[in-house]
């Protein structure tokens, strides 16, 4: 069985698969369902009983049929079971019959051609800084704030420290000498040789990472890698303010807009907290 996907702070592909199951599932049913006890949900139920009622049976049973078996793959405990992302692809796409629309025009919302809101929070240095696609601030501001914001998100044991583990950790140093020199290639190759080992996982290297393909006009990879961040530290105001940055990079101005502000109001949101303890 893989413990990882009850270990918080561990990703792995087979993770990620896992956790798109529960995706699929809460987007079928309408409810957010335990991971623990998602595969014991429908396994054996009747497909009619478990869709979202507020579809008001507005699906098509075969397609719902072929999702649901999906995500039952998806959640198997044993990883090796799981299909890779290649079948997800094979499996999702040819139920995609019509072009994409928009979730506006799906929900029958009328559009309203706005302009992108200005934040609604007061922006620190970074977020201002990843307001105006500064990239050049944003390095500086990743560099003066090194690691502080990894404790607690990685736990080792006594055990865990090989010299696996010090092979990564000299990888990551490297790939932090050449991110502060700004010979950013050799930062992302040297931050993946830490990433890929997944002994330890440091959201700050996502961030750092994510910027250095934002450098290298690479935003789709730079995306991913700001997500990772998110997945590793849910609450990091830095996840979503690179986010922000590379979905305005992708021309998603919108997205990036609302992503800035979530990411205003969770340093916001710290900062009371701080204030308070």
């Amino acid at each position: 069985m893989d413990l990882s996907i009850f270990s918080p702070g561990r990703v792995t592909p087979e993770s990620v698969i896992f956790s798109f199951g529960t995706v699929l599932l809460d987007l079928l049913s309408g409810k957010h369902i335990p991971p623990s006890h998602a595969l014991d949900m429908i396994r054996g139920k009747n497909i009619l009983l478990l869709m979202d009622s507020h579809l008001e049976g507005n699906f098509s049973t075969e397609e719902a049929t072929v999702v649901f078996d999906l995500a039952s793959r998806c959640l198997q405990y044993e990883p090796r079971e799981r299909p890779n992302t290649k079948d997800l692809v094979a499996t999702i796409a040819p139920l995609q019959n019509k072009p994409d629309v928009p979730s506006y025009v799906m929900l029958g919302i009328p559009k309203h051609e706005d302009a992108p809101p200005t934040p609604q929070h007061p922006l620190s240095p970074m977020g201002d800084a990843c307001s105006r696609m500064d990239l050049t601030a944003i390095h500086q501001i990743l560099v003066t704030t090194h690691y502080k914001d990894d404790e607690g998100t990685n736990e080792l044991s006594f055990q865990e420290w090989t010299q696996q583990m010090r092979d990564m950790l000299e990888a990551r140093k490297r790939g932090d000498l050449a991110f502060r020199d700004r010979d950013f290639k050799a930062a992302i190759d040297c931050y993946s040789q830490f990433i890929d080992v997944g002994t330890m996982v440091s959201p700050t290297v996502y961030a750092r990472r994510s910027l250095c393909h934002l450098m290298c006009d690479q935003p789709d990879a730079a995306l991913r890698d700001a997500m990772q961040a998110q997945c590793v530290y849910p609450d990091w105001s830095t996840a979503f303010y690179m986010q922000a940055v590379a979905l305005a990079k992708l021309d998603m101005h919108k997205d990036a807009a609302d992503m800035l502000n979530e990411a205003a109001a969770l340093e916001e949101k710290k900062q009371r907290g701080g204030r308070g303890s």
